[in-house]
């Protein structure tokens, strides 16, 4: 499995964790930076996360700013991107059994680093359950369609 990572200053640590956590549970992560803890804009990581996404070059995203509303909301600006910014395993696990959530976002300022791993390993291993969460999706990329340029 191919996940696509990046953050802002205020995720970095989050994000150094995360990475290194994640590799030893066998999963092939891509860090989209940045490379060292300066102070760098949000939208600038997550749209290149979201475009990974879009090309298929990753299967899940995860997105760390001081809040995890900021990568979130740009997150969602890209098409076929569902980004939901998730605190406790429970939201993980909605996120993927009824949205198809392919992005998860975190407040770097707001969340342990044990918490953030046990969610994102409860995100990427979670899968949607279709059946009536499909018609919902289906509703999104059909509402994303008619008003993308």
């Amino acid at each position: 499995m191919k996940i696509g990572i990046a953050s802002d200053h205020a995720g970095f640590e989050l994000k150094s964790y995360l990475i290194e956590n994640l590799k030893k549970e066998g999963c092939e992560i891509i860090d989209y930076g940045p490379e060292i803890k300066k102070v760098v804009d949000y939208p600038d990581y997550a749209e290149k996360v979201a475009k990974s996404i879009q090309k298929k070059e990753i299967e899940y995203g995860i997105l760390i700013c001081g809040t995890g509303m900021g990568m979130d909301i740009v997150a969602n600006k890209f098409k076929g991107i569902r980004a939901a910014r998730c605190c406790s395993i429970y939201d993980a696990i909605l996120a993927r059994q009824h949205n198809d959530a392919n992005i998860i976002t975190f407040g770097g300022r707001l969340i342990g680093k044990e918490l953030a791993f046990e969610i994102v390993k409860t995100f990427i291993s979670t899968p949607f359950t279709k059946g009536r969460h499909l018609r919902r999706v289906n509703k999104i990329k059909r509402i994303e369609n008619e008003n993308f340029c």
